[in-house]
């Protein structure tokens, strides 16, 4: 099964020096990844961050990584043999000064990826505006309980595996493929560099305002991707995206797979609980298995058949991949119970899109019930920050009982008029003080509390645990 199109079971390791990297931005989860393959292949390797802090901080330096904390270009004496450069870094950076002005050999971290671990190997990458660290963790988890044994490097915590990348023992390497910018010397998207065997291109949306000015943009960078999939390999994209269709559209030398939850496709779901919790898998017009598992949301079973078809390609059954779902353990801060106090419970969620949050709150909405849904949504992100999705934000709120969202001054759009068309049922907070005052009196057994943000936001969720634990 592991072994197809000329591929071995077994990973052939290149005679390689071993070398000194440092990487600027190491705290960050793709770059913290990169670091502990390194560190996997043998490297010496230290870093620098602006923040250095749990979890990522304490998963490096227990694999002895060296972490050192803020900018200065003392952490480049001795000069290392490679500095690998985060994209969140720029010009102007003390670091990156330095190591231009002293001819450091540097290089980004998709490139180092691709040139010292992708090479040779077969590549799944899983692309799109939504869904690419839960569908790229579903995959790597069905090819684990295959007995494929994957590498991979994927922008979330998978709770099968409790670590977000790894080198693996076989050819097949699972990397989530983010369409953000390399780096600041780069600005080719990040998926450009790995060269896939399979291809899955989950969703496309305009997102990414601060790099992108409109969709079109975004979709060159994806029709880029599709370019290098070879014609032996395989593309997975949905059976109803437009924007992605019109990607295919600009050529595709590829053989492609469509999915759909609700939609004729070559994988479809069928006989699917309203929450999503179990759904039959129809392949090609045949039904070969019924997954029944712990998620829920229709965004979600989409997920589910978009893995079980590259994870086919790769050569596992359908049924194997099933039997996977029913095992697998949603990624952290993906509708992550954080916990439950006098019966009111704390989800914690990465949605920050319109789209996402509208997703989100579906699903949620099909797990509770009349239960009351009571939102808390930071707007944290380049894009929702720049005001690009306010026309949209309100709408995607409509499925929440009630709705507080943190207006911090350094939002660029008026927060108050904004949502105004949810009325009282929507509070705009500028403190996340006034957002847990809020809800002190205003809990009750029964209620959910559903945190959406990109970004720690300031450890509201267990600021809210501690606060519902305090009440009399």
């Amino acid at each position: 099964m592991a072994k197809r199109m000329g591929y071995d079971t077994r990973i052939t390791r290149n005679s390689r020096s071993f070398m000194h990297i440092h990487i600027l931005g190491i705290c960050g989860t793709f770059m913290g990844g990169i670091a502990q393959i390194a560190n996997a292949l043998g490297h010496r390797v230290t870093g620098s961050d602006a923040g250095v802090y749990p979890p990522m901080s304490t998963q490096l330096e227990a694999s002895g990584i060296d972490l050192m904390e803020g900018w200065d270009p003392a952490h480049l004496e001795p000069a290392p043999d490679m500095v690998v450069v985060g994209n969140a870094l720029s010009r102007g950076n003390p670091m990156v000064e330095y190591m231009l002005d002293r001819g450091l050999p540097y290089t980004s971290g998709p490139q180092w990826l691709a040139e010292q671990v992708l090479q040779g190997r077969w590549v799944l990458a899983v692309a799109g505006t939504h869904g690419k660290t839960t569908t790229a963790s579903m995959l790597a988890w069905i090819l684990e309980h295959a007995g494929l044994s994957p590498g991979f490097l994927i922008g979330g915590v998978p709770r099968n595996f409790d670590r977000s990348a790894r080198l693996g023992e076989t050819p097949f390497f699972v990397v989530e493929a983010d369409e953000y910018d390399t780096a600041f010397f780069d600005k080719r998207s990040k998926f450009v560099h790995y060269r896939p065997r399979s291809c899955v291109l989950n969703n496309l949306e305009f997102d990414h305002a601060d790099i992108f000015e409109d969709l079109a943009q975004i979709q060159r960078q994806f029709h880029h991707l599709v370019r290098t999939v070879p014609g032996n390999g395989l593309i997975v994209s949905p059976a109803d995206d437009g924007n992605l269709k019109e990607v295919l559209d600009m050529g595709c030398w590829t053989p492609v797979e469509t999915f759909s939850a609700s939609a004729t496709a070559a994988w479809q779901a069928g006989g699917m609980v309203p929450d999503g919790s179990a759904f039959d898998v129809i392949c090609e017009g045949e039904p070969v298995g019924r997954v029944e598992w712990s998620l829920t949301g229709k965004h979600n079973v989409n997920n589910a058949l978009a893995a079980l078809a590259a994870a086919r390609h790769a050569g596992v059954p359908a049924r194997v991949g099933i039997e996977a779902l029913a095992r697998f353990e949603n990624v952290k801060r993906r509708m992550e119970l954080r916990g439950e106090v006098d019966g009111v419970r704390v989800f914690d969620d990465f949605a920050h899109h319109p789209t996402a949050i509208a997703t989100t709150l579906a699903g949620l909405r099909n797990q509770v019930g009349d239960g009351r849904i009571i939102a808390v949504l930071e707007p944290r992100s380049n894009t929702m920050r720049m005001g690009i999705h306010a026309e949209t934000l309100p709408a995607s709120l409509e499925a929440a009982d009630q709705v507080l969202l943190f207006a911090p001054p350094s939002l660029d759009w008026d927060a108050e008029t904004v949502m105004a068309p949810l009325g009282d049922k929507c509070r705009v907070l500028p403190v996340t003080e006034a957002i847990i005052e809020a809800l002190r009196d205003g809990l009750r057994a029964g209620d959910t509390v559903l945190v959406m943000s990109n970004g720690g936001f300031e450890g509201i969720h267990e600021r809210i645990l501690a606060m519902l634990g305090d009440r009399p």
